[in-house]
């Protein structure tokens, strides 16, 4: 017979234990009532557009484009900021991917079986089993927010966010998300990006002590800030012929 004392700490292990599945439970639950409630807003001309926004290959316009800045600030200058987005994108992926997915292993949406007669997917893509977190979330807000601590201009914060919550919404919105797996996947991006950001300061005090000031300048910025809705707008129109 268990003394009273360690019956004690049983009955408290059990009420801990429950009060976190039910806690789990209620945020399951939550999630997966706002992601119907996202997911069944769509139309034909919005799923082509959904899909060219979740396509990496869609904001090459940007690319080429931030890619025009760096080189304009010299070569070494581009190779340590190629080489700092890099970072941010193999770190927040390899978390995201190879780390908390398979550790966690919290269906997709897509494969949900209790969603199979609600979810909409567009052209038929499920992605793989596993959803949580959401790379794409990681990815886009971690080099969103390195180019933000980069820039320090506020269009640039605003349009590189933007640029990174429409990305983040187009996986809800394609069916292989849930809410969750996007904010998640989002802490994940923003706390890569503080890391490199760091390494990336120690780097220019080291190298180059005689450059008080970031090297970026306003007219960097508003060239960054502008390619956002450019892009944006090229594949609103590109949409519309996929119809």
């Amino acid at each position: 017979m268990l003394p009273t004392w360690r019956k004690s700490e049983n009955f408290d292990y059990q009420i801990i234990t429950t009060g976190k599945n039910i806690m789990i439970e209620t945020l399951q639950h939550i999630d997966a009532s706002v992601f119907t409630f996202l997911n069944g807003m769509h139309t034909g001309y919005f799923d082509q557009l959904m899909w060219l926004i979740s396509n990496k290959l869609a904001w090459l316009l940007m690319l080429v484009v931030l890619l025009f800045i760096l080189l304009r600030k010299g070569w070494r200058q581009a190779l340590v900021g190629i080489v700092a987005i890099a970072l941010v994108v193999v770190i927040a992926d390899q978390v995201s991917s190879s780390l908390i997915k398979p550790l966690v292993e919290r269906l997709r949406p897509s494969h949900e079986p209790s969603l199979a007669t609600t979810v909409h997917l567009v052209n038929g893509y499920r992605g793989g089993p596993f959803g949580f977190v959401s790379s794409h979330a990681a990815n886009h807000f971690g080099v969103a927010l390195l180019l933000c601590l980069m820039f320090r201009d506020r269009w640039v914060w605003v349009t590189m966010m933007c640029w990174a919550a429409v990305v983040s919404y187009s996986r809800i919105y394609l069916g292989v998300h849930y809410p969750g797996d996007v904010i998640c996947g989002m802490m994940v991006g923003l706390m890569a990006a503080g890391i490199v950001f760091m390494m990336w300061r120690v780097y220019e005090r080291r190298w180059f002590p005689w450059q008080r000031d970031y090297i970026f300048n306003r007219h960097d910025s508003r060239l960054l800030s502008l390619v956002f809705p450019c892009n944006l707008l090229l594949l609103a129109i590109i949409a519309i012929f996929m119809l």
